[in-house]
């Protein structure tokens, strides 16, 4: 069996983060209403985890969780935390089923960041996960920085919470220093020694969040954590709709999640976020599914399939074949199809002749009516300006 086939065999739970860790970008905070919206839509989507915050900080951020808790969303619900009995404490007031503790593993974390010990973390960790089963509470142990922590620690970190309660380890490449092919082999071997349900979490500072996450899938995890649009510090996390359009079309693996309304949540915490969401975006970008050189629109006119990984439908998207310096004769012919007009062939050469000089002209593509004003011209044998 290959590791494509055991893939699509295993159940694969998807955590968003967007509200938690999307929101620690710098410079961006949703507001109440945003959140809440933003919670609402991953749910109805499918996600099975929703972090949506941290209890702790109070005011708005606490009455916040409790706003989306009171929804009864179909998603779990997660607040996150520090590995602190009142941390817990306000995370059960939110009435959240779920909480995230968190702790550095990592020895340049442990050592300078914290100032403690490997004994310090395994009893804290220990102590503050005791408490959060006592109360009834789905349990991810946080192993912050696990990228850069020694393997057999981390083994040992993940069996003694299993022993205090934890359903799940998070393995977190804080600092996204990982690549696919060492982060599969880590995993593996930690899988192999703890059998313990293991969360990705990977951020994207060289590029490879998305790939690290599903790497780790292959290893032997079965939770991914994302974001929408690849929110988050720095260069960002794994990004919702890449890990799970990757998971679908690249793996085969079969999906509930709504994925038709990627392109319209992508476009809403864009807003919210205050960060633009670029055409070129993998998955969600509009110039995932717009055609303007030449061969590739003659391509995807004959049949999509020939440029195109999978239906724009799929996301919310629709196709475009655009024109401008790069266009052939054929998108042409289809965009004067549209207006019923058929171009003789002299027409063609000239009108191919002159958007292309125009398009220059305006560094850009051109608008329909602006390529109807050419043909206007061109039939009236008036000079372009």
């Amino acid at each position: 069996m290959c590791i494509f086939d055991n893939l699509k065999e295993k159940e694969i739970k998807i955590v968003d983060t967007t509200l938690r860790d999307g929101e620690q970008t710098a410079g961006v905070a949703f507001a109440n209403n945003e959140k809440v919206t933003i919670a609402q839509t991953l749910s109805d989507m499918g996600i099975d985890q929703l972090e949506v915050g941290i209890p702790t900080m109070g005011g708005d951020e606490k009455a916040t969780i409790k706003a989306i808790c009171k929804r009864d969303l179909n998603s779990s619900i997660m607040a996150w935390n520090r590995a602190v009995i009142s941390d817990i404490e306000q995370s059960i007031d939110c009435g959240v089923d779920a909480v995230a503790i968190s702790l550095s593993v990592s020895d340049i974390h442990i050592q300078h960041k914290l100032k403690k010990s490997r004994e310090w973390v395994l009893e804290n960790m220990y102590n503050a996960v005791s408490y959060a089963k006592k109360n009834g509470l789905y349990i991810s142990v946080n192993g912050e920085d696990a990228s850069r922590a020694d393997t057999d620690f981390l083994i040992e970190f993940i069996n003694l919470a299993k022993e205090a309660g934890a359903d799940r380890f998070r393995y977190c490449d804080t600092v996204g220093v990982m690549e696919p092919f060492s982060i599969r082999k880590t995993i593996e071997k930690i899988h192999k020694e703890t059998n313990f349900d293991i969360e990705m979490h990977t951020h994207n500072d060289f590029g490879m969040a998305t790939a690290n996450a599903i790497a780790g899938i292959v290893g032997g995890a079965n939770h991914i954590g994302v974001t929408v649009n690849g929110l988050g510090e720095r260069a960002g996390n794994a990004a919702l709709e890449e890990v799970i359009m990757s998971l679908k079309f690249v793996y085969g693996y079969e999906t509930d999640i709504d994925t038709t309304k990627f392109r319209e949540l992508s476009k809403y915490v864009s807003h919210a976020s205050g960060r633009e969401l670029p055409d070129w975006k993998a998955i969600v970008g509009t110039n995932m599914f717009r055609h303007e050189s030449g061969i590739h629109a003659d391509g995807a006119l004959k049949n999509p399939k020939n440029y195109e990984a999978f239906d724009p439908s799929e996301v919310g998207l629709q196709r475009q074949i655009v024109i401008g310096k790069h266009s052939g004769k054929a998108a042409i012919v289809n965009k004067f199809e549209e207006y019923e007009i058929n171009l003789t062939d002299k027409e063609l050469s000239d009108m191919l002749d002159l958007i292309r000089q125009t398009s220059v002209r305006m560094k850009r593509n051109l608008f329909d009516k602006e390529i109807v004003q050419i043909y206007k011209d061109l039939k009236n044998n008036i000079s372009a300006i």
